[in-house]
């Protein structure tokens, strides 16, 4: 059985996340082609990222790439894959292969990975890696390497890689969370009996029986309490206003007497006239005629001209203007 991984923090779990993230798909396309199972595939794709989450914190992040495609690729299903297994046809080429050429043809086509790197996954010289590379070069009718044959083999697994299904991505999804948590897939529920002694045990009961007394205690404390409000606002409307108002009157419900008051004021006596003196100091005044004339005399000073006398008829027809012209002349 496998053990879980501890729980990462969260700064390693971003981390973690991010990488499975961008290696997943390639790791199970190549773990499909190699084995031509997919559930075998995804099995080796599991067992090889729980294996790397549980010792990705001892190594720097750029030791990852190797870690996790050297685990994958020593898995027994990677390694060993069993007969009767299926390849599309567009990759049948892949089927004809030995498991070690094939696994170095797609290290190449499907990760990426240059031949020192690859041949350190493998575990291998890179000499050797060259031969399992040349082994698995696709051969024209001739014999000779087909390179066109090659480049279409790799444009064929990259598009598996882009072009994964939906399902199977959301599985990938769920895996790599399943991992970084640190949380195994889900086992079947437990058994019934243990089920049936959990529910004997709730104390399920007691909690009904105290929702009663709960009420009752909040009701004894209540009531007294409002019995004392009404109590005092009874009190207080009955003494606090005959307190206030003692002394002032105002308690008083007597009648009410009316009495009439004297009139202070004293009448003017009749033709007497309260300006009178003001205005005879004023008409006794010399410059009175000079202020009536105010308006004339200040533009006069200014030089304005004479105005025309309104008071004069005017002739309905106004005079030729020759008429001025010739009276001008006659003066000149």
């Amino acid at each position: 059985m496998t053990a879980a991984p501890a729980p990462l923090s969260p700064a390693a779990a971003n981390a973690l996340s991010a990488f499975l993230r961008g290696v997943e798909r390639r790791a199970l396309v190549v773990a499909e082609l190699q084995v031509g199972d997919a559930g075998l595939a995804e099995r080796a794709v599991a067992v090889a990222m729980r294996a790397f989450v549980g010792h990705a914190a001892d190594l720097q992040m750029a030791d990852w790439p190797a870690r996790f495609w050297g685990l994958l690729c020593s898995t027994p299903q990677l390694l060993a894959p069993p007969a009767g297994g299926h390849w599309p046809e567009q990759v049948a080429h892949l089927q004809v292969l030995a498991p070690a050429e094939r696994l170095a043809m797609l290290l190449r086509i499907g990760v990426g990975m240059d031949e020192p790197a690859a041949a350190a996954v493998l575990g291998v010289e890179v000499d050797a890696y060259r031969q399992a590379l040349a082994g698995a070069c696709p051969r024209d009718a001739e014999g000779y390497p087909d390179a066109n044959g090659w480049r279409q083999l790799a444009e064929d697994v990259q598009a598996r890689i882009r072009d994964l299904s939906q399902p199977r991505l959301q599985q990938l999804e769920q895996l790599r969370e399943s991992v970084i948590s640190g949380v195994l897939p889900t086992k079947p529920a437990p058994a019934p009996a243990l089920t049936f002694q959990d529910d004997r045990r709730r104390p399920a009961p007691r909690r009904r029986q105290r929702e009663p007394w709960r009420l009752r205690t909040w009701l004894l404390l209540c009531v007294p309490l409002l019995l004392l409000a009404v109590v005092a606002v009874w009190w207080w409307r009955s003494h606090a206003p005959a307190a206030a108002n003692t002394g002032n009157g105002v308690s008083d419900t007597g009648p009410v007497q009316v009495e009439e008051l004297p009139d202070d004021s004293t009448p003017l006596a009749p033709g007497e006239d309260a300006h009178a003196a003001a205005d005879a100091a004023m008409l006794a005044d010399p410059r009175l005629a000079l202020a009536r004339d105010a308006d004339f005399l200040a533009w006069y000073a200014a030089g304005g001209p004479l105005p025309v006398d309104e008071s004069q008829p005017q002739p309905s027809r106004p005079e030729p203007a020759g008429a001025a012209l010739e009276t001008v002349d006659a003066e000149n």
